[in-house]
């Protein structure tokens, strides 16, 4: 098998994320049938064939972003993010608006939307990394370290919450998760946290004062409804239908009746689809088990990487897209207000895919590179050895010539 030899990094990775690839194909095929029948003239295979193209395109992302030494991204990250900030700026006044959310980018002339939170996230982590791992050394600097990277997540998080609360405060969690592994001092950390409240408390106050509540109604009305048990809640009581009806062991593939009624069954609430066709022990945990299988096998990486950029870029990826699965989940559940988060790898959609998979793809990149630091390590120790060897070798003979040379004029001195 010679395609063997060109995939590199923790194979386990590989086979979790390609387990969790093909979950998505099974369930985003089994949640569009309303879709289809409604858009599509009955075609199913529609979104199967379409999400399968993702798919693929999604493995190929991550075998040749995986490719890529994971330090030419320290050498681009700052060009990344500011790449990402324009972006987040041009999404406000002039994105798609898709949901009552203006979250999405249209590429002109090919009619597809990204969504250029889900790249700010992976330029922020980056970035981050790289002023983390350069500054260990004087990580308590106030204006050189902690005032770059804050300016750098406030900024990315400001340009993201008018559309998206939920995203926001993943980047936030993230970035302040990827500062304490960094060693940034509590002090410091302490002053992150009320900076980013009094930036989120200066946003509502200023879109109730000039009264256009726009997403802020919507986030009140999701929270009421969560703190409020008797609130009628149509997405989040239809989810908790398809759990129940699911039980332990699912009603089959295909066998959903849940997914004629929850308004977005192949995206925001496809965990609840998952738990319904194949129950809370064949769907439910499986997929909670992938994901912190996941994030283990990322430690174990972070944990063997003798590069502090690496280990951070690794960390800071892993812990955005675990994340990020576990509130979707938890929405799903019921243990969190609804939100807009997708389920990485596994929803229905092109942006999520491609740029989970480029995070996916780094981290792998991060555990081949740490593996190629090691073998050159050995190399480098197995060269010093043999030419320690060869040197007391050569100084040995040397000796001997010396000792031999010396007999013979002691022969020449006696019998002369």
């Amino acid at each position: 098998m010679k395609i063997r030899r060109y995939i590199k990094g923790d194979k386990i990775i590989w086979i979790v994320v390609l387990i969790l690839l093909v979950i998505s194909l099974l369930s985003v095929y089994s949640s569009t049938g309303s879709l289809a029948y409604q858009y599509r003239s009955g075609n199913t295979f529609f979104y199967l064939f379409r999400q399968l193209k993702f798919i693929l395109l999604g493995v190929l992302i991550i075998f040749f972003v995986h490719l890529v030494p994971y330090r030419v991204f320290s050498r681009v990250s700052v060009f990344a993010l500011y790449l990402a900030i324009p972006l987040l700026i041009l999404t406000i006044f002039t994105g798609t608006n898709i949901n009552e959310a203006t979250r999405w980018l249209e590429i002109p002339g090919t009619g597809l939307t990204i969504q250029p939170s889900d790249f700010a996230k992976i330029a922020l982590v980056m970035y981050l990394a790289k002023i983390l791992s350069v500054n260990q050394n004087n990580i308590g600097d106030f204006k050189g370290v902690f005032g770059k990277i804050s300016i750098a997540i406030v900024g990315t998080c400001v340009l993201i919450l008018p559309a998206n609360f939920s995203t926001a405060a993943i980047v936030f969690v993230t970035a302040f998760s990827l500062m304490f592994v960094g060693r940034i001092p509590v002090k410091y950390l302490a002053l992150f946290v009320v900076t980013g409240i009094f930036a989120l408390s200066l946003f509502i106050g200023g879109a109730l004062i000039i009264n256009k509540e726009g997403r802020i109604s919507t986030w009140k009305n999701r929270i009421e409804a969560y703190v409020d048990g008797d609130s009628e809640n149509y997405q989040a009581d239809q989810a908790k239908v398809a759990i129940v009806q699911g039980g332990l062991f699912g009603k089959g593939p295909g066998n959903s009746t849940q997914r004629n009624l929850l308004p977005h069954p192949y995206s925001d609430f496809i965990y609840a689809i998952i738990i319904e066709e194949y129950g809370s022990l064949g769907g439910g945990f499986l997929v909670i088990a992938l994901y912190l299988w996941l994030f283990f096998r990322a430690g174990l990486i972070i944990r063997r990487s003798k590069s502090t950029y690496g280990a951070f870029l690794a960390f800071g990826l892993s812990m955005g897209l675990v994340l990020q699965a576990f509130v979707n989940m938890a929405v799903a559940v019921g243990l969190v207000p609804v939100t807009g988060q997708t389920l990485p790898l596994v929803s229905m959609g092109g942006s999520s895919i491609f740029f989970t998979s480029m995070a996916t793809g780094m981290i792998l990149s991060v555990s081949w590179g740490t593996k190629e630091d090691e073998s050159h390590k050995v190399e480098s120790q197995k060269s010093e050895a043999e030419s320690e060897a060869d040197k007391s070798e050569k100084l040995k003979v040397e000796s001997q010539k010396a000792e031999s040379q010396k007999l013979r004029r002691t022969e020449f001195e006696v019998n002369g």
